[in-house]
């Protein structure tokens, strides 16, 4: 794995409610720092990631597919590609998901209904041996705001399902796609309500049970989201090998 400086980590952000959430205490007890790149607001994102140790991918309202009307879809694509060339870990949350498998040559696509809310994740037996999702809770309630998936990418090993979307994480090599929100906090929850109130008129939802649902089981994804970006941020730091070597 080429080495970069292990105090910076590179995050691409498509919305201004959809920051790292709890992926941020897991980075600043790692002792990185996050250096924003924030696309929705006109930032230029990088080819490179420079010295930075790794790259972190965030979700947003768009699709892989909308990169003719935002441009900077592809160059977060090509950031990727850069960044797996280098082997430095990646993060891809929701969209930076999606981002990550086209960018690994799997297909996004619509699947014409939208997963909003919260609904159990089913861990894989190879998440059993995983690096990073390795004595996680077979199955365990999670946040979920996407309507576009794809199949496994070539290479990549399935980490987690859900009975709607077959593929909602996987691993390639240093880089992790995370489909569902284990980011989100109490306050990412309720800003997205907010901020899209449309899509859950659409779906015939209601923002007031999804709110009840996150004060009832966000303790139990967040201690999910404790474990495992705990470990990805121990793999932006080079003197923990006890974690690279099995990847």
């Amino acid at each position: 794995m080429t080495s970069g400086n292990s105090d910076l980590v590179l995050v691409v952000q498509h919305e201004q409610v959809e920051g790292l959430g709890s992926i941020a205490e897991s980075l600043g007890e790692a002792g990185t720092k996050p250096r924003y790149i924030r696309a929705f607001a006109g930032e230029q994102v990088p080819r490179t990631l420079g010295g930075a140790a790794g790259l972190i991918v965030m979700g947003g309202p768009m699709g892989v597919y909308d990169a003719p009307r935002f441009p900077f879809l592809r160059d977060e694509m090509r950031l990727i590609e850069a960044a797996l060339r280098d082997a430095r870990p990646v993060l891809g949350i929701c969209l930076g998901s999606q981002l990550l498998a086209q960018a690994l040559g799997a297909e996004v696509r619509s699947t014409g209904k939208k997963e909003i809310g919260w609904f159990d994740v089913t861990l894989t037996e190879s998440a059993e041996t995983d690096p990073l999702w390795s004595r996680v809770p077979r199955s365990f309630p999670a946040f979920h705001w996407h309507g576009d998936a794809f199949p496994l990418p070539a290479g990549a090993t399935h980490l987690a399902s859900s009975v709607m979307t077959p593929h909602q994480a996987f691993r390639y090599q240093h880089a992790y796609g995370v489909l569902f929100h284990l980011e989100v906090t109490a306050g990412i929850a309720r800003d997205m309500v907010g901020s899209w109130p449309d899509e859950l008129r659409e779906e015939g939802l209601s923002a007031e049970a999804i709110i009840l649902s996150t004060d009832q089981l966000l303790p139990g994804m967040r201690s999910v989201a404790e474990t495992v970006f705990g470990r990805w941020a121990r793999l932006l730091v080079p003197s923990n090998n006890d974690i690279v070597k099995t990847l």
